[in-house]
Formats: structure tokens, C-alpha cells, sequence
């Protein structure tokens, strides 16, 4: 599948309906007590682009950028309004906001990853798309320079180091990032009657993995 380094028009993803969701298997034994298990590693959001439609050019913004993508043909970039950045929302962007990584002498790429933490335990999610101009990163608590010490490479959501991070050398990042997403249809169906009167089409979204 074709990944397309485009963003849907975030206007439009602004007020969309979604989140992520995970898939437990559970089975209950003949004493009622459960067995639980998870085959994902990795939560996958879903959205609905349709919701944050509010005017007829809106819905033709909408058509354009479904045709140009091949409907559930080719990804494309989500911006999450719920969830996009490293940092909490009322916290500006620091360099120190996420784990990267641990320095080893040797390794020069580090992937992305934002940590969440509630009651002792945490899960780390790969950030596969972050937003060029916005990363900034850290080693041992002392800001790196973009383009001499390190450069970004957004298609893969890697901080590459000119020089190997020294053995123990933590490496933290604060950046925004995108959701790599495709339709989850391959139709749009709305009546501009219905559109006018308030009704909006359904129109999914769902993340995809790269």
C-alpha cells in the first residue's frame, strides 16, 4: 500500500469523532473467572471524517481529497486534535517531554515514541509520522542543534545523529505528530438536501500500521 505524505485538511479532522480502541480476547472459565489476552501490542485509532463537515465546501474538500487518495487505496496523514503532541496541552513543547532513547556508541537513528503513564504503568507508542519544524530534541538534558547535530527523517519518525550518542547518554524529544491513516471505505454516499438540513455523512477513518 502507497503511503501519501499529505495531511487531510486538519479544519476538517478539528471536532471529528474518534479515538483508539484495542482488541482483548477474553474467555471465561466454568468458575467465572476470566482469562485475558490481547493479540495487538499496539492500540489503532479510528475516526470519522464526516463529522467535522460544516459547509458544502467543506463536503467538496472532503470528495477532492477521498478521489486523489484512490478511496481506502493510498494512507494519508490524520491530525489527532485530542492527541498530537508530546507534551500535555496546557505545557508548551520541550525537548525533554519524551523517552527516546539510551546512547550505545554505535547507533545514530532513534525512533519517536510518546509514553503513556497511569497508575505504575506505562505503554509506549510509536510515533511513525511527526510534523517537520516542530521536534526538537535533547541529549543528556542539553538541547541538540537540528540540521548539524541531528536531522529528522518524518517518513519513518527517526532522529538521526550526525555523531553516535556517547554509552549512556539519555535522548528525549518534544514534538508534534500525525496519525498514518487510510479511508475505511470506499464510498461517500450524502444528499446536499440532507447536508443542508444538518445530516452528515459517515465517513471512517482508521490508523494504519507502517
Amino acid at each position: 500500500m502507497a503511503f501519501h505524505e499529505v495531511r487531510f485538511p486538519a479544519s476538517l479532522s478539528f471536532g471529528a469523532l474518534g479515538g483508539p480502541e484495542r482488541r482483548t480476547e477474553i474467555v471465561t472459565l466454568a468458575s467465572g473467572h476470566e482469562e485475558r489476552n490481547t493479540p495487538w501490542a499496539h492500540g489503532r485509532r479510528r475516526y470519522d471524517a464526516g463529522v467535522g463537515l460544516r459547509s458544502l465546501d467543506d463536503l467538496e474538500a472532503l470528495t477532492g481529497f477521498f478521489e486523489a487518495r484512490g478511496g481506502q487505496l493510498h494512507g494519508f496523514r490524520w491530525k489527532d486534535w485530542a492527541d498530537f503532541r508530546s507534551a500535555p496541552a496546557a505545557r508548551p513543547l520541550d525537548p525533554r517531554d519524551q523517552p527516546v532513547g539510551v546512547g550505545d556508541g554505535a547507533t545514530t537513528r532513534f525512533r519517536l515514541i510518546k509514553r503513556y503513564r497511569s497508575g505504575g504503568h506505562s505503554y509506549d507508542r510509536p510515533i511513525a509520522k511527526p510534523v517537520a519544524g516542530t521536534v526538537r530534541v535533547a541529549l543528556a538534558d542539553d538541547e541538540q542543534i537540528e540540521g548539524t547535530q541531528w536531522t529528522l527523517d518524518p517518513v519513518a519518525g527517526e532522529v538521526i545523529f550526525a555523531t553516535p550518542p556517547a554509552t549512556g547518554s539519555v535522548i528525549t524529544a518534544g514534538f508534534e505528530f500525525d496519525v498514518p491513516v487510510r479511508f475505511d471505505t470506499d464510498r461517500i454516499q450524502v444528499s446536499v438536501a440532507s447536508f443542508q438540513a444538518g445530516e452528515v455523512p459517515s465517513v471512517p477513518v482508521v490508523e494504519v500500521r507502517l
